[in-house]
């Protein structure tokens, strides 16, 4: 029908990176760091969804962070660090506060400090 727009073709391919990345940690993780990794998938997919429309930035952002999930760069061997999700979980919270969708964070820790909402994401990625 005219003036409907589609769903952006790289949707599925992303939820589908994410699952998959998913189902590889479930083999190797428990505990908390298994809860932080669904938690970032659950949040990863609705970013997904919620911009499917929206403008090519937007998009954009929510690309890397699903990129950034499923890239290992912290990781040694088979198994993706810890520290590696929790970098994750702060690149996944900074794109879900600048698409306004603060209901999409991972929950709040006291022991790490606030983000700089201001700082660029890809600043983000060079940590």
């Amino acid at each position: 029908m005219a003036g409907e727009r589609t769903v952006a073709p790289g949707t599925d391919v992303l939820i589908r990176k994410v699952d998959s990345h998913l189902a590889t940690l479930r083999a190797g993780l428990h505990g908390p760091e298994l809860e932080l990794a669904e938690r970032l998938a659950r949040c990863l997919r609705e970013l997904v969804l919620c911009t499917a429309q929206a403008s090519a930035a937007d998009r954009g952002q929510v690309r890397v962070a699903v990129h950034y999930f499923v890239l290992r760069r912290e990781s040694r061997g088979r198994l993706l660090s810890v520290r590696s999700l929790t970098a994750a979980e702060r690149v996944v919270d900074r794109v879900a506060r600048q698409l306004g969708r603060p209901d999409l964070l991972a929950e709040p820790r006291r022991d790490r400090p606030a983000l700089d909402e201001a700082q660029p994401l890809d600043n983000a990625l060079l940590r």
